[in-house]
């Protein structure tokens, strides 16, 4: 986006003020939030560092996707599984219409990708539009999105949100959010400015990773991962080289003039001819004394090994490895060993499942007070009931266990607390998914439902049959 002030006619001198300060907010991180970007995506491709490899190499636009792994492990250790109410009923207030309508475990997803990329990221509540949803949850990243934090209340002040560029990344859509009003600008040729109020304050949530670090939140790729993934990558275009060149076997020819390296016509041959040919003729003068240079002679060193290059790394994977919490086997290629037991497995895991929660409980908030407020708009409401606070994000354990481990931990508790049995809480600690939950206990009910009516009918028979041996016979 251009960094030039961003000017909309129309708006009060006050939001203008907020726009500008905003903006040049968004513009000012925005660097190192492309930088992070394309290290995720895989767009960053190092410049030449060493002087002795040709700028060839650097331009076949060699990558690794190190600090990608080490997102994406982390964000699938993270999975919200539902937001859960013990003490009502989420389904009578619409909660699955809530879900399915803004897909909204997909949305909290990304949500939580873009925070461990950035630092932070962030949940909008929406009225919907006509043809819309009446609630609507969506999340933006930090580089369309920012506000400032206050402090001593622990919410937004304001926000920005950057809704649409032009061909030249200068914004032509945006939507300020200001306590109970929302300014949103579009400009088509020139700027059109509408306001809307509400009762929601800022309806704007951080989601932010390790927030306690910085105002917002630290990213994932930090420093020294992308040092390292800029050490490897470079150790790879190396490698590269050596493969092209020096992995063919060297010879010095004495003796032996220019001709074994041209064509027929004269021209050189190209060098990977030179290097690749098997079956070389090298002229020869056999009429020249012994002492001569004419007599030719080929002298052979051998190629030289690339262990050196797969050392270094080795070693850069494992420096990553330590600095983003991975075990040595999800990048070291030599030298690591899968664990042997279950304890060894969440041994080696240890540090990336300690992210992994911790990253859960920074989350667990904003994504409850956000679906507390989509429910609250869902059901035409002005403000999120106070008994709505206690509920709570409910996220699968980042520790990847199998089922049979799991009944068989839940299977000890159960045999401790026998009644827990007949509760979803109860099934699940049996080991059965959360569709399976729901199955066996549509079933169950439903067969309690068959056993009360053939208990009712059972009984109206026999009201019946005592009616009519109470009845005096007829006489004729």
């Amino acid at each position: 986006m251009n960094e030039s002030v961003l000017t909309i006619p129309g708006l009060t001198d006050e939001e203008q003020r907020t726009v500008s300060r905003l903006h040049a907010q968004l513009m000012a991180r925005a660097p190192r939030n492309l930088l992070r970007s394309s290290y995720y995506d895989g767009k960053r491709a190092i410049r030449q560092l060493a002087p002795v490899v040709p700028p060839i190499y650097y331009k076949l636009g060699i990558v690794l996707g190190w600090t990608a792994k080490a997102v994406d492990a982390l964000a699938r250790r993270c999975t919200l599984e539902s937001i859960v109410w013990p003490d009502g009923d989420l389904d009578a207030l619409g909660y699955r219409d809530l879900v399915d309508a803004n897909q909204l475990m997909p949305t909290l997803k990304g949500g939580q990708v873009n925070s461990l990329l950035h630092g932070v990221s962030w949940i909008v509540n929406t009225v919907g539009a006509e043809g819309e949803p009446k609630s609507l949850i969506h999340t933006k990243d930090a580089l369309s999105g920012t506000g400032t934090w206050n402090t001593r209340l622990r919410r937004l002040d304001d926000f920005l949100s950057i809704t649409s560029l032009d061909d030249e990344g200068n914004p032509n859509g945006l939507a300020l959010y200001l306590p109970n009003l929302v300014v949103q600008c579009d400009k088509d040729v020139t700027w059109t400015v509408t306001r809307s109020s509400h009762r929601w304050g800022i309806p704007v949530e951080p989601l932010g990773f390790k927030p306690w670090v910085r105002e917002f939140g630290a990213s994932r790729i930090s420093r020294d991962m992308m040092s390292l993934q800029d050490r490897a990558t470079n150790a790879v275009v190396r490698l590269e080289g050596h493969m092209d060149v020096y992995s063919f076997p060297e010879y010095w020819l004495l003796g032996a003039d220019e001709s074994i390296f041209k064509n027929e016509d004269g021209t050189m041959k190209a060098d990977w001819r030179v290097m690749l040919g098997r079956q070389k003729s090298i002229p020869d003068d056999p009429d020249a004394p012994s002492d001569a240079l004419a007599r030719v002679d080929v002298k052979q060193f051998s190629a030289a090994t690339p262990a050196p290059h797969l050392a270094a790394l080795n070693t850069y994977a494992k420096l990553f490895a330590r600095a983003s919490g991975l075990p040595d086997s999800a990048l070291a290629i030599t030298d690591y060993s899968n664990p042997a037991s279950a304890d060894a497995y969440a041994e080696s895991r240890e540090d990336l499942i300690a992210e992994a929660e911790g990253a859960t409980d920074d989350w667990s908030l904003p994504i409850r007070r956000s679906v507390a407020r989509g429910l609250a708009i869902q059901n035409g409401l002005t403000e999120v009931p106070a008994e709505w606070a206690s509920m709570e994000a409910r996220w699968r354990s980042p520790l990847f266990q199998s089922r049979a481990a799991a009944a068989d931990a839940g299977s000890k508790v159960l045999s401790s607390v026998p009644w827990l049995a007949e509760t979803e809480m109860g099934l699940e600690l049996a080991g059965l998914d959360a569709q399976q939950r729901r199955i066996a206990l549509a079933e169950r009910r439903r067969h309690d439902g068959g056993s009360a009516l053939d208990r009712i009918l059972a009984r109206q028979q026999q009201t019946q049959s005592t009616a009519d041996q109470d009845q005096p016979p007829v006489t004729p």
